[in-house]
């Protein structure tokens, strides 16, 4: 079993229920969905290019998927969320857009956002006691030589390549695609997001994501709103 500490929007939020009638499942328990043809895409190429992506849910990671350490348990870990959140306000977004990184989709912060990287960057720090140390089964499966110096620092010290200087906000929307497909999957998903990307984008909550054996989809598990609230909201 792994947990993963990701932000993702409430379930019923506009962004959420776009995110996931493209990707075709809801992680807040939700089964999964059959796919829509999406401007010139068909059904069939939604689903393809959506696949990998699936499986994780529409999210974007704060700490990625770890094993918890031996001395922790799923509940000292929801208490620690609890108290991380009540004490730490929400980031705003101005505005996502949709970009590409390394061949595949994402929505991204329009312009390099510091107050965002900073919260990313006290949630690796704030949650590594909680996360067993990676097996090297785990680290080459990073594929570690093709990690910059500073990536594999960072995948051996923290579990994830991509944290503090060499973190980039983003929510995932496909796979890899290549040149010539880009253009048709670009102006897809524009179409889709467009009306909803036009308002900023509250970091309101951490939302505890769980995938209960290798392989299965990463389900949310617990939604905890960011700042003082005399309640929290469970999955």
């Amino acid at each position: 079993m792994r947990y993963a500490i990701y932000y993702t929007p409430r379930q019923d939020e506009p962004l959420a229920r776009i995110a996931a009638n493209w990707l075709g499942r809801d992680p807040f328990g939700a089964a999964t969905r059959p796919v829509e043809a999406v401007g010139e895409l068909s059904a069939a190429e939604v689903a393809f290019h959506t696949a990998s992506a699936r499986r994780y849910g529409f999210h974007a990671t704060l700490k990625a998927p770890f094993r918890l350490a031996p001395n922790e348990t799923e509940a000292s870990l929801r208490a620690a969320l609890d108290a991380f959140a009540e004490a730490t306000p929400p980031v705003v977004i101005p505005r996502l857009v949709v970009g590409q990184i390394d061949g595949f989709f994402a929505l991204v912060p329009e312009a390099p956002f510091a107050p965002l990287n900073d919260f990313a960057g006290e949630v690796v720090r704030g949650f590594d006691p909680f996360r067993a140390p990676l097996t090297e089964v785990e680290i080459e499966r990073r594929s570690p030589d093709a990690l910059k110096p500073d990536e594999f620092r960072n995948l051996c010290q923290w579990g994830y390549p991509y944290v503090f200087d060499t973190f980039r906000f983003h929510m995932t929307l496909s796979g890899r695609v290549g040149p010539q497909e880009s253009p048709r999957l670009r102006a897809a998903i524009d179409s889709l997001f467009a009306d909803v990307l036009r308002q900023p984008v509250p970091v309101d909550a951490l939302t505890l994501f769980v995938e209960s054996e290798p392989g299965a989809p990463f389900m949310v598990l617990s939604h905890h709103a960011l700042g003082h609230h005399p309640a929290r909201k469970t999955a």
